[in-house]
């Protein structure tokens, strides 16, 4: 049977095999932490079950260890409460909270490019793993985390203090910032933001930089690195790859009265719905209705204002193409095909070809250049 040692060895090497782990400081990093101390107990996925159920894998269970040092998100919660050692059943079911994949989180330290010296301010403390490999690179007096869920916040200090780190931690809300202010080098937030909120470009100097993921009311996201120009102030592009996060709560969308689909004005759909399947082109349409919750998929979606409760909804036409039907004060369809459109007349690109600005005017998001076809967030 393979030591933990080993086991963060040997991931470490596959991270590093991948290109993942390029930088020797963060290697160090990963081989220090014993993320067992923060994932002592996860669900998985039951196979096939749908809805999806979990059963619980703790410590000592066959394949545990190993568990723990695979590549993959682990579920650590359910409904924001149970957690593995709670459960006697051999499945349950639930909405999940999770430890992120180690190399999403190794990434992102270092697309953040935090070094020795800098101040690091780290939205969303989690488990405490992602804090403690900071911890471990950044030393514990430049590293200040906020987590929201006070029960989640007190077992990562635990794990934090087993593992030997000491950084500052703080129960609050994070998109508020430090309570305490303070300028920082750089911010990294692990959970995704409607919009950027405007403590953070106060409390990170000109020339730091921001990096954390944008998503809305559909749950689509997109991964931005932010440079400071000014107090309130920043702007940044959009990163490659495939980064989602949970929406901070404060982000979070209402609660909605059971969905009725009601009757609308009724036309050709001059996209194609499905459309909306594609990563970069589901994000396009949640810039387009921020205020949306996308569901349904390939040519029956449906989009739900819940702020308005404008409704679109689409559906294959017998002659050919697609239908959709508008109801409410906000058309939904007809914003998402202007945006998708000028998506397409650009090739459909990733993410990365698109950036955002920040100032006092608003955060306004845009494709190719500042110039460029635009959308304006929902602050």
């Amino acid at each position: 049977m393979s030591t933990s040692a080993q086991l963060r060895n040997a991931l470490a090497d596959r991270l590093a095999e991948d290109g993942t782990l390029t930088e020797t400081e963060w290697r160090s990093a990963a081989t220090a932490v014993p993320r067992e101390l923060f994932t002592a107990s996860y669900f998985l996925p039951v196979a096939g079950s749908f809805p999806t159920s979990y059963r619980p894998v703790r410590e000592g269970d066959p394949g545990w260890l190993e568990g723990v040092y695979s590549d993959e998100t682990l579920i650590t919660q359910l409904d924001g409460r149970v957690r593995p050692d709670d459960v006697t059943e051999d499945a349950v079911t639930g909405s999940p909270s999770s430890s992120t994949l180690p190399s999403l989180v190794l990434r992102m330290w270092q697309q953040l490019g935090a070094e020795a010296g800098h101040r690091v301010l780290e939205i969303g403390t989690g488990t405490g793993y992602s804090t403690a490999l900071g911890a471990h690179r950044l030393g514990d007096a430049n590293l200040t985390s906020i987590e929201y869920d006070p029960v989640v916040g007190g077992a990562a200090a635990t794990a934090l203090k087993a593992a030997g780190f000491a950084p500052r931690l703080i129960i609050g809300d994070g998109l508020r910032g430090d309570p305490q202010g303070g300028q920082y080098d750089r911010l990294i937030a692990t959970c995704s933001v409607r919009y950027v909120p405007l403590s953070w470009l106060h409390q990170v100097k000109p020339g730091g930089k921001i990096l954390a993921t944008l998503s809305g009311w559909s749950y689509a996201n997109a991964l931005a690195l932010l440079v400071v120009t000014g107090p309130g102030e920043a702007t940044g592009r959009f990163l490659p790859g495939y980064t989602s996060f949970m929406i901070a709560r404060p982000h979070d969308r209402p609660p909605r009265p059971s969905l009725a689909l009601l009757p609308g004005d009724e036309r050709l759909s001059q996209i194609d719905p499905a459309k909306l399947d594609d990563w970069t082109g589901g994000w396009v349409a949640q810039l387009a209705a921020p205020s949306a919750e996308r569901m349904g998929a390939g040519a029956e979606q449906i989009l739900w204002d819940v702020s308005t409760g404008s409704q679109a909804r689409t559906a294959p036409n017998p002659k050919g193409g697609w239908t959709v039907v508008q109801r409410g004060p906000v058309r939904l369809w007809d914003r998402v095909e202007r945006a998708v459109q000028r998506w397409q007349a650009a090739n459909e690109p990733h993410q990365e070809k698109f950036g955002i600005t920040v100032s006092a005017a608003g955060q306004r998001v845009w494709l190719g250049t500042e110039d460029g076809p635009g959308w304006d967030l929902p602050i």
